[in-house]
Order: structure tokens, then C-alpha cells, then sequence
């Protein structure tokens, strides 16, 4: 989940990760894109490649060696390479233990809108990352949910009202520069 989440890529897409493509020194994943079948290297968590560690440590032994095997493996045996059916499953019995209704496709979501929302990254970031072929996809993902403007005008309101009750300086005595003051106390005009 962590990798679904830091990086955004597509359920089907990070299913398909073989063991030579997670480069953990540089923190890149290399997916094979759904549409295009382009491999593109994919930057993800630090989080996310611990918890892959502490996942390889427990399947170790358990699963085939080699490069070009799958990185993700069903946990019952007989071991399979974990597929879209069985990754959907295990996220329905997790919804059940929650009492929620998240999708696999839930957590691209929120990669997508946390990613959007950085101010260090541009749009056009967002959308390489995400695989999008055209930026008005990736435009999407700047609308703000309705608890999020609620919360952003409350904050403003608060502001205003801390400016209103401010007490106002007086204006300085006649014959004194107003900006030489400001120089010399600090204040900003």
C-alpha cells in the first residue's frame, strides 16, 4: 500500500514490478506503463521501500530467486505472483475489518491529490509521475474537496478577525519620518 500511495501509479502497474526493477539506494520503481507500455522509473517513499524490506525478509526463501521474478506474492500457499483479482480481495476483506470502502484505485487518488497540492511540484510533474497523456487529466486532481474550502475559509476568517482586533499605532509625532522610524524599530511599513 505504501507504494501505491507515495508513488501513484496504477494498481496493474505496480503488480507488474519484477525484483530488477526497485532500485532502493536511488528510491525508484520501474513500471510498465497501461497504456502506452512504456517502462518509466517511478520515485517512492522511504516508507514504502522499509516496508517492502521487512516484506522480502518474511517471504525470503518462500518465494522464487531470481531477477526477473515478480517483487509481489500471495501470502497463501500455494505462492503465486499476486495479481489485480487477489490484491482486490485482500483490500475487500481489509475494507471489511474497517468498516470502509476504499478501492485499490482510492489510493492513486490520493497520491494524485496530495502530489497536486505540493507547491514544489508543477502540474506538469504530476502528470509525468502519473502516466497521465494529457494534462487535463491531471487537472482534476486540483479541485479541492468540500471539507478542505470549509476549513480554508474558516482560517481566513480567523486571520481577519486577528487583524481587526489589532490595536493600530499611532502615526508618529510630527516632523518624524515614518520610515526612518520603521528602519530604526523594526517594523514593517
Amino acid at each position: 500500500m505504501a507504494f501505491w500511495v507515495s508513488t501513484g501509479v496504477r494498481a496493474s502497474e505496480l503488480l507488474g514490478v519484477r525484483k530488477c526493477d526497485i532500485d532502493p539506494g536511488q528510491q525508484l520503481i520501474t513500471v510498465v506503463r497501461k497504456g502506452s507500455r512504456v517502462s518509466q522509473q517511478v520515485p517512492a517513499s522511504t516508507d514504502a521501500f522499509v516496508w517492502l524490506r521487512l516484506y522480502q525478509e518474511e517471504m525470503h526463501g518462500q518465494i522464487p530467486p531470481g531477477r526477473i521474478e515478480p517483487v509481489w506474492w500471495t501470502l497463501r500457499r500455494p505462492r503465486r505472483p499476486l495479481n489485480y483479482h487477489a490484491a482486490h480481495r485482500m483490500f475487500e476483506r481489509a475494507n471489511a475489518i474497517l468498516g470502509a470502502d476504499w478501492t485499490l484505485h482510492d489510493l492513486r487518488h490520493s497520491a494524485a491529490a496530495r502530489m497536486a497540492r505540493d507547491p514544489q511540484l508543477t502540474l506538469s510533474d504530476v502528470q509525468l509521475i502519473l502516466g497521465h497523456a494529457h494534462l487535463s487529466t491531471t487537472e482534476i486532481y486540483l479541485t479541492p474537496d468540500n471539507n478542505e474550502v470549509i476549513a480554508e475559509v474558516l482560517a481566513h476568517h480567523a486571520r481577519t478577525a486577528e487583524q481587526r482586533d489589532k490595536p493600530i499605532p499611532p502615526p508618529p509625532a510630527p516632523g518624524y519620518d515614518p520610515q526612518t522610524l520603521s528602519v530604526l524599530f523594526g517594523r514593517t511599513m
